[in-house]
């Protein structure tokens, strides 16, 4: 555990060059261009092709991603599959929902996605200005999840500890200057947030919090905006319910391909790394006081006029 009367106030003299990270500046954001090219972006923007029946899952990294995608899948495939045949038993979240600029169009600057079954579903972690504009002329659905920042900076740096030694002092330096994988953090949340305002059947802001305190409502919430609302059958035979415990924490955590697979061809070297703890709040035990009242003003001047706000 890192102390937390750690100095995390003032900048550390220590922390690197955000090009260190990989981290690139494209089209006015920080962009780990070690994993996503500005190729692949490019491509994507030019070549992708929205249906108005495609779902993409939207985060910023470590926000909830894997445990938003087990459920948009559960939930739109609940008709096909059973929880004893299910893909999800075998096969990790972020295969069945692929990334479009991370995987799809890294591989290939125009692939073929007409053999994918309806509803398509996608994901990025892309902002929203940096998003193919034929998404945003289609009719497609939006799930954006968020995270309180802070806990996002402690779970960043946990994850990058197999190929990143830096601290998690240098990584709160880095936060709060925007320098973080597609951030600044307020820039990416503010355009999904105004996005939800003003296209609220297209876009559903989510926040990760809300998730884990009451994921029945939630769920149902997400199932309602995708398009598969739960019938009142299904809510008293406890579909609901077996979706959620499915997809908990827990559960994805113990199946075999989470704890020694690896996604083919990703830089992450185990799929375990994807299931670290889900907790709320754990950055108390690694942020001091003064480095949470720092960043609060930042987000606070940042956000302020949006009606964005973190507990």
């Amino acid at each position: 555990m890192e102390s937390k009367e750690s100095s995390l106030g003032t900048p550390s003299a220590a922390a690197s060059n955000a090009d260190d990270l990989g981290l690139t500046q494209f089209q006015g954001f920080w962009i780990p261009s070690r994993s996503v090219p500005a190729s692949s972006i490019i491509a994507f923007q030019k070549n992708f092709q929205a249906l108005d029946d495609d779902i993409i899952v939207v985060s910023k990294p470590k926000s909830g991603t894997t445990w938003l995608k087990a459920l948009v899948f559960s939930i739109v495939n609940r008709h096909h599959y059973t929880f004893s045949n299910t893909p999800l038993n075998s096969t990790n979240p972020h295969l069945l929902v692929p990334y479009l600029d991370i995987h799809l169009y890294k591989k290939n600057p125009n692939p073929d996605l007409s053999t994918i079954s309806s509803p398509r579903l996608f994901s990025t972690h892309l902002p929203y200005p940096m998003l193919a504009d034929s998404i945003k002329r289609s009719n497609c659905r939006i799930v954006y999840i968020i995270r309180n920042p802070f806990d996002i900076i402690v779970s960043l740096w946990h994850f990058l500890r197999f190929m990143d030694d830096r601290s998690v002092e240098d990584h709160f330096e880095m936060f709060c200057r925007g320098e973080e994988g597609y951030g600044p953090f307020w820039d990416h949340a503010l355009g999904y947030w105004n996005m939800s305002l003003e296209k609220p059947s297209n876009v559903l802001f989510l926040r990760y919090e809300e998730l884990k305190e009451d994921p029945v409502a939630q769920t149902k919430r997400l199932a309602a905006f995708l398009g598969f609302p739960f019938s009142i059958e299904e809510e008293k035979t406890g579909m609901v319910n077996q979706i959620v415990d499915f997809c908990s924490f827990n559960n994805l955590k113990d199946l075999e391909v989470n704890k020694t697979g690896k996604n083919p061809g990703s830089i992450i070297p185990n799929n375990k790394l994807f299931f670290r703890s889900g907790k709320v709040g754990d950055y108390v035990n690694h942020l001091s006081p003064t480095a949470v009242e720092r960043l609060s003003n930042i987000l606070e001047e940042k956000l302020s006029g949006s009606g964005l706000t973190f507990k």
